[in-house]
C-alpha cells in the first residue's frame, strides 16, 4: 500500500506556507516538506492534526493506494 497525498495542494488553496502549517501542527518546516514529496509517512495522529489545521477532513488530504501488483 502507498500512501498518497494532497498536503501541498490544500495548504496553498488555505493561503499556508510550510512554515505556519508546521507551526500550527507542532512539528517542523522540514518534516511538512518531507511528507509534501512523500519521503515520509505521517503517524495517524499527525495525519489528523494536520487534517484539523488544514479544516479538512484526513482522507481528503491522504489516502492509501495498493502497489503494483498488490492488493487492497
Amino acid at each position: 500500500m502507498i500512501l498518497h497525498t494532497r498536503l501541498k495542494e490544500i495548504r496553498l488553496q488555505r493561503s499556508l506556507t510550510q512554515e505556519a502549517l508546521a507551526r500550527a501542527a507542532g512539528v517542523t518546516r522540514q518534516t511538512i516538506i518531507s511528507i509534501e514529496k512523500q519521503k515520509f509517512v505521517p503517524s495517524v495522529k499527525l495525519a489528523m492534526q494536520l487534517a484539523a489545521v488544514l479544516d479538512s477532513p484526513v482522507d481528503r488530504v491522504f489516502w492509501l493506494e495498493s502497489g503494483q501488483g498488490g492488493k487492497s
